[in-house]
This record gives C-alpha cells, structure tokens and sequence, in this order.
C-alpha cells in the first residue's frame, strides 16, 4: 500500500520514499483516528498527509513523552535541532531528520506557507514552560500554532470547491475542535505533565483550581464542580464543532469523506467522555471499536463514490446519519460565546471533596 500511495503522489526518489515511509509509520502508531481516516483518501494525497501529521508528531514527542525521562534542557536543546534543521530545510539545505525532509518536500509541492510550521514550533516551544491558561483566549493564542495552524496546512492537500482563503477559518476550527477534544480526554495525563489546559477562567466559575484537580486525580474521588467544569468544556468544544462542520462541504468531494470520518469519530470521544461520566481524571474515555467500524465504512463508501462520481448522499437539515442514535442535536450558535461556561446556579461548592 505504501509503494502505491507514494508512486500515485510521484515521489519517486529512494530517500525521499523512506522520510515518507517513516512518517506512515508514526501516524499508524500513533494517531490511530487519523490514520484510519487518511486510508479515505485518494492515494496520491496520503502521503502528503502522513508526512504533515509525521513532523507534527515528532515535535510534539520532543516535549510531550510522558514516559520520558528526558530532561528540560535536553528537550530544548531537541527542539532548537528540529528547528534548525527546518529553517535548514527551507533554505534547501541537507537535513538529517526524515519527517524533516518528508514535510519540506509536502510544503514545496503544494505550496503551504512557512509562517503555519513557524507558528506550529513556537506553540511547541511553549509548552516547555507554560503550564497553564488564565483565559479562553491565552488558550486560543496556543491553539493557533498547535492546532488551527495544522488544519490550515491540510487545506492544500485536501483541495477545495471555493476559494482557499473561504474554506480556511473552518479548517483552522475543526484544528481546534480536535485539540479541545484532546484536552478534555487527557485531562489527566495533561496533569501528571504538570499543565492544565483547560482555562482558569471556566475552571474558575465551577470553583476548580489546580488543587483541586489533583486532590481528585490523586485519591481517584469524584467532585461536582470538576464534573460541573468539565460539562462545560464540553459545551465549548461543541460550539466549535459546530462553527468547523460547514467546511467539510467546501472540501474536493474526494478529501471530504476523509474529513468527515475524522470529524465524526473526534466528536464520538466527546459523547464517550460524557457516557463514562466525565472521569476523564481517572481513566482515558475512547470510542468503542464497533462504533469506528461504522463510521469508517460510512467514509468509505461515500469516499468510493466520489472518486466514481456517484451522487452522494445529501443529508437533510437537522440529519446527522453518523450522530449516535438518540444523541441530541443542539442548535448552531451565530458566534462562540465568550460566557458559554457561566454556570445557571449558584457557584458555591458542594462536592464530595
């Protein structure tokens, strides 16, 4: 399969073939929605995509191995390498690094501007040393270069049906869907790295503070508040759902379904989290495998018949065919609301704590 995505996008060139080849390979092991998601895709743009989510990763390991025993300085000085070897890259220079090959050769062949790699590093190069947000919007100022800026890299690769620059904001969005989805899910984790990414502000109107979260994670005890917070996270995330879905239909017909499979399944961690009752201190939630087969087999036979050029399934207003059975649809916002974690009852305590 490798062989034949790489031969359908043209990279020919042994070296460039295995930076390719390693980039698959670290979305395989470890972003299994992506991946599977990518596999919708036609041939010819999947490596593309591998080699994107391939230096993303990389970087994102540099700083984020909870299992390492890597020191500060160390990752620094790791992060200073790849940003070098970059900067290198784009200057056309010989790099070491093959997800740094891999993805200088993406940009140049569809054209991504620089400055989305530029902000994508600095926001990797915070999280040496900011461990928390006090509000959504120091949170969004992150959120840019760590996640809207990769939606916005895809754009290229996925083609659209109008302008690029009307199909961006909604790409830059299901960036930040994704990643509010991921921080919700790793609340925990996130906590025993020393950061909280959900914002003091929200955390805040429920009565939750850092404290309090690791109490919780510590003693594996519930508390209403940290319940309470997290609902509302949840609520946020979805206004962004919300604001990003409208862009799957500005895709090529071809990258859609892709998209929609991975929109359909990130969102499907939401509901899960919410099922396992917000533990998400305690245990990591995750879609059931039944559940992804589904979806994938949606994707794939929408995909199928775009690359045929069979009509495709249009859904009504209000439908969702890929919503869980019973889930409820909740009506699209005009803008994301500042205030959508301003709790309707008192803020008082009252916990189990």
């Amino acid at each position: 399969m490798t062989a034949r995505e790489l031969d359908a996008a043209g990279i020919l060139n042994t070296g460039l073939r295995a930076d390719y080849t390693a980039c698959r390979r670290l979305n395989a092991r470890h972003g299994r929605t992506y991946f599977l998601a990518t596999r919708l895709l036609p041939a010819d743009r999947r490596s593309a995509v591998h080699a994107l989510y391939g230096f993303a990763r990389h970087a994102d390991d540099i700083v984020d191995d909870l299992g390492s025993t890597v020191l500060l300085a160390e990752r620094e000085a790791a992060l200073d390498t790849l940003e070098a070897q970059w900067a290198k890259a784009l200057d056309g220079g010989r790099v070491e690094e093959p997800v740094v090959r891999a993805v200088a050769d993406t940009r140049a062949r569809y054209g991504i501007p620089a400055t989305h790699f530029t902000d994508f590093l600095a926001s990797m190069r915070s999280d040496l040393s900011v461990t928390d947000y006090p509000t959504y919007d120091a949170l969004a100022t992150y959120m840019h270069g760590s996640a809207a800026v990769i939606g916005l890299q895809m754009v290229p690769v996925l083609g659209t049906v109008v302008p690029s620059a009307e199909a961006e904001p909604q790409a830059a969005a299901l960036g930040v869907a994704f990643q509010l989805t991921n921080f919700l899910r790793d609340v925990g984790e996130d906590l025993d790295r020393g950061r909280i990414y959900l914002p003091a502000d929200l955390l805040g109107a429920y009565g939750v503070d850092r404290s309090l979260l690791l109490w919780s994670r510590s003693t594996g005890r519930h508390d209403r508040r940290i319940t309470e917070a997290l609902k509302a996270a949840a609520s946020l995330t979805r206004h962004v759902y919300r604001a990003a879905e409208p862009g799957i239909g500005q895709l090529h017909p071809v990258s859609a379904p892709c998209v929609r499979t991975a929109f359909v399944l990130y969102r499907d961690i939401l509901r899960a989290i919410e099922d396992d009752g917000f533990s998400v201190l305690h245990r990591r939630a995750a879609v059931g495998r039944r559940r992804r087969l589904v979806v994938a087999g949606r994707g794939f036979v929408r995909a199928v018949a775009a690359r045929r050029g069979w009509p495709v399934f249009r859904q009504s207003p209000g439908s969702d065919p890929d919503r869980p059975r019973g889930a409820h649809v909740s009506p699209v916002p005009a803008r994301l609301p500042e205030s959508a974690w301003v709790p309707h009852t008192s803020r008082a305590g009252g916990g189990e704590r």
